[in-house]
């Protein structure tokens, strides 16, 4: 019993720490840049207009505007909005603190998957460690949550806790439909997992039986409940006639149904070009990250300076996760371990359906929604290089590369910490940063 309290104790005190590091990273002049960073200007007005009008309004006009995505993450912004007032603080204060929270959660998540201390830390560290999460957990942009509410759903799956998994990635796609995929993912997950189950105790007919006995409480926990919960995001919407084609129909479910099909064309039309535009084929190798924010201040102590905000994941990170995935498929194919397909099913449904849509305007910073899933594919390779031999002894070189590998991570983080939080430095030492031309 003491030992599994002092257990207990460490762990919690191994999250809470990484996620006060990962708080004081994200908080660290928050209110750096001034203005509106990218899509902030969308989003932090939404937000801003859902606080005061519960529907998004045009901050000039004062006219209803046709918004693409569904309102929670809004929600979520609005309310840090509210704690602290309407500027760039306030705006950004609930992207850090999802962000810091996701640090936290995603040692958890390792602790259900792997049940290994190491391994749990491996995982908080690596996120701590990658630069697409701080700065989206920097910008008033929606991925965060996104990628917040998946990784909890993720979390209660792996808990079998399936109504507050459908909770969570219902609130997943009120945030951007691109959720609904975890949805599907995990609802066939969770009727395979049964028919392994009525199989493995030799029940007549296992898939009859599993379909007679699951097929029902599987849909209404990933189907019925997460489509609940996305209606209800729509509150403000219902309750006021200023929302945008609000009349459109005299029945209030017809001109909520007419808005959902609005935004589906928007979505499957969006071709209009941009500088930083990026096919999903180069995504994990870090192509053509999304720049949010350049310009070139007066002063910095050299002739000439730059600052910017740049969406790019640690290369040592990411391209170490492309092994990862190829490590994780092999190790699948071998030996069919249910981490492996799991953690392949959860990254196939936040990053595979983005291949449908070649001609659509697409972003690197995207990956965020998939991005734990990243983190969590290496630990599995890690995982299988620590593997004991069959006298259960692991080589001290082994573990001393392991950690190496991670310092190695973390200092490449460091390295480019300028470019994730807009700092000032000279242009020499941004153009160094630089690596690749399509970065620029």
């Amino acid at each position: 019993m003491t030992a599994q309290i002092s257990t207990e104790l460490r762990d919690r005190l191994s999250a809470a720490t990484l996620g006060l590091v990962a708080l004081i990273f994200r908080v660290w002049h928050l209110q750096y840049p001034k203005g509106f960073v990218f899509d902030e200007v969308y989003y932090a007005q939404n937000a801003n207009s859902l606080l005061h009008h519960g529907v998004e309004l045009d901050p000039k006009t004062g006219a209803a505007q046709f918004i693409v995505h569904p309102p929670i993450g809004k929600w979520v912004i609005a309310a840090g909005i509210k704690l602290f007032g309407y500027h760039e603080f306030g705006w950004r204060i609930s992207a850090a603190m999802v962000g810091s929270a996701s640090v936290i959660l995603i040692f958890y998540v390792a602790k259900r998957l792997f049940d290994n201390y190491f391994l749990s830390l491996a995982a908080g560290i690596l996120t701590l460690s990658d630069g697409i999460h701080l700065v989206m957990s920097r910008t008033a942009l929606l991925d965060i949550f996104l990628m917040f509410f998946t990784l909890l759903g993720f979390f209660f799956l792996l808990r079998s806790s399936h109504w507050l998994a459908g909770a969570s990635l219902g609130l997943a796609a009120a945030t951007k439909w691109s959720g609904a995929y975890y949805l599907l993912a995990y609802l066939l997950f969770t009727l395979y997992v049964d028919y392994r189950a009525n199989r493995a105790m030799e029940v007549d007919e296992p898939a009859r039986q599993t379909i007679k006995e699951k097929l029902l409480p599987r849909i209404s926990q990933y189907v019925i409940l997460p489509i609940s919960v996305y209606v209800l995001s729509w509150v403000g919407w219902f309750a006021n006639s200023s929302g945008w084609d609000r009349t459109w129909s005299k029945n209030i479910l017809k001109s909520w149904w007419h808005y959902q099909g609005e935004i589906l064309n928007f979505h499957t039309h969006l071709t209009t070009p941009h500088t930083y535009s990026a096919n999903p084929w180069s995504w994990l190798i870090m192509g053509r990250p999304t720049a949010f924010f350049y310009q070139e201040p007066s002063t910095c102590g050299a002739v000439k300076c730059s600052q910017e905000v740049l969406a790019l994941g640690t290369p040592l990170l990411w391209w170490s996760g492309v092994i990862a995935i190829a490590i994780t498929f092999g190790y699948w194919i071998a030996r069919r371990e249910w981490q492996s397909g799991l953690l392949l099913l959860s990254l196939a449904a936040g990053y595979l359906p983005w291949f449908e849509w070649q001609k659509r305007t697409v972003f690197t910073f995207y990956v965020i929604a998939f991005e734990p899933f990243i983190v969590l594919i290496i630990v599995y390779a890690l995982s299988k290089f620590l593997e004991p031999d069959r006298f259960g002894y692991i080589s001290k070189r082994r573990r001393v590369a392991s950690w190496l590998f991670i310092a190695a991570i973390a200092v490449n983080f460091l390295y480019f910490f300028p470019l994730f939080t807009g700092g000032i430095t000279s242009y020499s030492h941004w153009s160094s940063m630089m690596w690749f031309p399509s970065w620029i």
